[in-house]
């Protein structure tokens, strides 16, 4: 989806750097999307009245709104670009992907807050399907239960080189683990 850059650094902007008032030329050098698109984006978040949209920019009035939207419409099969099943423990796996990988989900929680409310048997990354491919082999099959899956980055988020609270919170939310429930949790009395 064209608009989850947009999404990504606004709930950036809010929770991690504390600013609420963008304008569309920033969140598009921010993002690299085009401001027609940033545009397009922020559509639906002022029908909701997640935002207030004037001269001078936007305002965010609910940020939660606009991350509940943003896990609403997030779908991570179409990002999924490799998946494997590694005879192998997550601690495992998180220490041999290459360098340039972004975490999310489980791993990243883990790694941003040095503690996992619940075990975990996924690491699920965004990166290079070449690397991996080097690094582990052809892919598995998707009906096998893998362990480790990796999603293409857009470029903001190769740009920003970890995942935010809110792509870590999304992704979560679309994970059918039973314990990604359990992060959630942990990540909403947080923000």
């Amino acid at each position: 989806m064209k608009g989850e850059p947009v999404y990504r650094e606004i709930l950036r902007g809010v929770y991690e750097l504390k600013i609420s008032h963008f304008n569309i030329r920033s969140l598009s050098k921010a993002t690299g999307v085009p401001p027609s698109t940033v545009s397009h984006s922020l559509k639906q978040l002022k029908e909701m009245g997640a935002i207030d949209v004037g001269r001078s920019g936007l305002t965010v009035k609910n940020p939660k709104k606009i991350l509940l939207y943003w896990c609403s419409v997030r779908r991570l099969a179409p990002s999924v670009i490799y998946r494997k099943h590694l005879e192998m423990a997550v601690e495992e796996i998180e220490g041999l992907v290459p360098p340039s990988t972004i975490f999310t989900a489980f791993t990243a929680f883990k790694r941003r807050f040095e503690y996992a409310p619940a075990e975990y048997s996924e690491v699920y990354a965004y990166g290079e399907l070449d690397e991996f491919r080097a690094r582990f082999g052809s892919p598995s099959l998707p009906k096998e239960r893998n362990n480790l899956i990796v999603m293409a980055p857009d470029a903001h988020l190769k740009r920003l080189g970890r995942a935010t609270l809110a792509q870590i919170y999304a992704d979560l939310w679309n994970i059918p683990s039973w314990y990604s429930q359990d992060f959630i949790n942990e990540l909403d009395k947080m923000i």
